[in-house]
């Protein structure tokens, strides 16, 4: 696949991810039944699938992997906090509290993959970090 539209792909797949995340969280955060339709529980996952698998192509073909290259290796252990986030809010949380807890971290921690996204920085806010 042409690498334009490998990421176009992948940035496709980000932003369903983020809205499909941020539409689920606001159910789960109104207690919405519609948080059980069946196209809620496999959409998001496929959707998840597209960007990891894009992801990791991006980087086979860029030739920029993680544990080698400081902001992948920052985007690759951020990518599991958010995961973990995302699991406690969405469906292991046990009460409403820690849920919404979760599901504000979570999104912390995507705004996190984004600007190291785009910084190509673990640390992306500093000055200089990248850009």
């Amino acid at each position: 696949m042409e690498y334009g539209l490998l990421k176009a792909v992948h940035l496709g797949a980000v932003a369903l991810t983020l809205t499909l995340f941020v539409l689920r969280g606001i159910w789960m955060a109104r207690g919405s039944p519609r948080l059980k339709a069946r196209w809620v529980r496999i959409v998001p996952h496929l959707n998840d699938t597209v960007l990891l698998g894009s992801g990791v192509t991006l980087a086979i073909l860029l030739r920029q992997y993680p544990l080698v290259h400081s902001w992948l290796t920052a985007k690759f252990f951020a990518l599991i906090v958010y995961i973990v986030l995302g699991s406690i809010a969405l469906k292991h949380g046990t009460t409403r509290g820690q849920r919404i807890a979760a599901w504000l971290a979570a999104l912390l921690v995507f705004a996190y993959l984004l600007a190291v996204a785009r910084a190509h920085s673990p640390l992306p806010f500093l000055p200089g970090s990248g850009g």
